[in-house]
């Protein structure tokens, strides 16, 4: 039987490793945190009950899960993994899972900002958050500014700092980020953009022109760099993550990777490195089946939600502000943006409102991007027209 050994046991490596044990396929889930495989979304996004730990739906048995270890090496030649502890476990198709571990600011040496990313790092973001205190989020990025929106909730009083001229600059439409920026000043949150930070220190935060924050608990969402590590020292290529083809395979062909640490060559967007959880997801199912000898290609829209206080927000396709941008208000609440390309065709769409408002309309306008679709910009923009019906044409 195929020995198989997945690196990283976040959302990509146990989809991976899932798909495999369906197969009846012996494979090996190597998790470097102790706890079993979680939803990171969570984490900014507390249950109502404040609990951050959901632990991911997908059963681990007939899964060989091993938690709390730490890979030291690849050895490709030999085909063997060797773990810290000296380990080492032979493979035939090997997955790299290993995520991302996010960007520290260089002008705070000794860590005075906490990170998100792990179960761990967010027990220790919200024992700190307490009530009449003050917290400084550097970075208006989607998990920055969920996070402000968590704090505020708890009756901190926060300042969102960030570098550039607005919030949500990479992901975003600037008419969709005006809605959170303006949802979360009406809350109390304090946002400063163009903002240089010289200093971060144990009670608070010092910019470039002087200005001390003083800061309860500092956080910094500044975003992340794939975990390349091993794959380096393997000899695997790598470039803002490694870099595999649109099966997900890398430059040896019995190692194949997926999730935030995987750059994928993408039919429809070129070279890419996609970091959401629905991406996870998919490419470690993908991976699965690749790793299984199946002609699986990588093709997937990205898509992400995130929830900003009552608003909730989700993007199909990748944004480009040089597109035509089509807007269709909602009767239920919130409205979407429709991006066309000059052809007519729908290639990304945007959407913001209270609860589920948006979700039935990005559903279908995913559909018909897949389908390339040519959709009339005044029938995108009349909320009375039903997508389904553009849909059943195609």
């Amino acid at each position: 039987m195929t020995r198989h050994v997945i690196i990283g046991a976040g959302e990509a490596g146990l989809r991976a490793a899932a798909a495999l044990r369906d197969a009846n396929q012996n494979v090996t889930l190597i998790g470097a945190e102790d706890w079993v495989p979680y939803e990171r979304p969570a984490l900014s996004k507390p249950d109502a009950t404040g609990e951050v730990f959901k632990p991911i739906a997908v059963d681990l048995a007939g899964i060989d899960a091993r938690f709390g270890l730490t890979v030291a090496q690849i050895d490709r030649s030999a085909r063997v993994v060797v773990l810290a502890d000296g380990t080492q476990l032979p493979y035939d198709r090997l997955l790299i899972a290993t995520g991302a571990t996010p960007r520290r600011l260089t002008c705070d040496p000794d860590g005075h900002a906490l990170t998100l990313r792990t179960l761990s790092d967010a027990r220790a973001i919200l024992s700190h958050a307490l009530a009449g205190d003050k917290a400084v989020l550097i970075g208006a990025g989607l998990i920055g500014l969920e996070t402000a929106a968590e704090l505020t909730r708890r009756g901190m009083s926060v300042t969102v700092l960030e570098a550039g001229p607005r919030a949500l600059g990479r992901a975003l439409p600037a008419e969709v980020a005006d809605v959170i920026t303006d949802r979360h000043r009406s809350a109390g949150v304090t946002l400063r953009f163009g903002v240089v930070i010289a200093s971060v220190g144990a009670g608070g935060v010092t910019l470039m022109d002087g200005t001390t924050l003083p800061s309860d608990l500092t956080v910094c969402a500044i975003g992340v760099t794939p975990e390349t590590a091993l794959a380096e020292t393997s000899g695997l290529h790598c470039a803002n993550g490694i870099l595999v083809d649109a099966h997900l395979a890398t430059t040896d062909p019995a190692i194949f990777a997926a999730g935030d640490c995987a750059a994928v060559d993408h039919p429809r967007y070129g070279r890419f490195r996609f970091e959401t959880w629905r991406n996870a997801c998919d490419q470690g199912t993908l991976a699965a089946r690749s790793m299984l000898g199946q002609d699986a290609v990588f093709d997937t829209l990205p898509w992400f939600w995130s929830d900003q206080f009552d608003l909730s927000l989700q993007m199909v396709g990748l944004h480009d502000p040089a597109r035509r941008a089509i807007r269709r208000d909602l009767p239920q609440g919130g409205w979407i943006r429709f991006e066309l390309e000059g052809t007519g065709r729908l290639v990304a769409a945007c959407g913001i409102g209270p609860g589920n408002a948006v979700a039935k309309d990005i559903r279908l306008a995913e559909k018909l991007i897949e389908k390339g679709a040519v959709v009339a910009p005044e029938f995108l923009a009349d909320s009375s027209a039903n997508l389904k019906s553009v849909l059943q044409a195609v």
